[in-house]
């Protein structure tokens, strides 16, 4: 599943000590977000050993198959997106490039909450076309945009302020957790991989009850 949806192994991209303490908080704080939010799936794996394009990757599993998925799941799951980008900004006060993907994932994420979904207060219940699903044999032929630009600009001013709380609710959960984060990020840098097991064992203290069932594979939730 990891190769399939990551690409192989790169034995060949080594990462210098400085940016393996990184990708290492990156990762850990994805981690720890999951590990402790209720509705962002479980962590399965946890890992700063590249893999595509990827330095490191975590992956988070399903209890059970999911048919339906609620606002809040939503929030702790572009929380937990945010976690790599809230670490480095914690630990470093600075920022790399090693979060691009999860702030697309994210954003994305926060836009069909608004404009799909109708999870907006400030929205409300309504569906807004987006421009990129208008596609012809592979080519966007039209734009069809069914709102004034008045609500672009609500719906542009919402993404943000979901961005900007999910962060700021990640930041202060690894602040309220640092140690194990410190933690979570010493064993990767010294041992590379976390399976399961071993990050429960780490952080099973601070898990919501009900989030240590053996998990489902489901290959679609690999945040690098």
């Amino acid at each position: 599943i990891e190769k399939v949806v990551l690409g192989p192994k790169r034995s060949s991209h080594i990462l210098s000590p400085a940016e393996k303490k990184v990708t290492a908080y990156h990762e850990g704080g994805h981690a720890l977000i999951g590990a402790v939010l209720p509705e962002a799936d479980p962590v399965h794996k946890v890992t700063i050993l590249s893999r595509g394009r990827a330095a490191g990757y975590t992956m988070k599993l399903p209890n059970e198959e999911k048919h339906m998925q609620t606002k809040t799941s939503f929030l702790d799951e572009i929380a937990a997106l945010l976690g790599g980008y809230a670490a480095e900004k914690l630990v470093f006060n600075e920022l790399t490039t090693g979060a691009s993907n999860d702030l697309k994932v994210a954003t994305n994420m926060a836009r069909k909450l608004v404009t799909t979904y109708g999870m907006s207060d400030t929205v409300g219940p309504v569906t807004l076309a987006d421009p990129s699903e208008t596609v012809f044999l592979g080519r966007e032929i039209a734009e069809h945009k069914n709102y004034s630009e008045q609500v672009a600009a609500e719906v542009d001013t919402e993404i943000r302020r979901i961005m900007r709380e999910q962060l700021e609710r990640a930041t202060r959960v690894l602040s309220e957790h640092r140690a194990y984060l410190d933690t979570i990020a010493e064993r990767l840098v010294s041992e590379e991989t976390l399976e399961q097991e071993q990050f429960h064992a780490i952080v099973q203290a601070i898990i919501p009850k009900g989030k240590l069932k053996e998990v489902a594979v489901d290959p679609k939730a690999l945040t690098a």
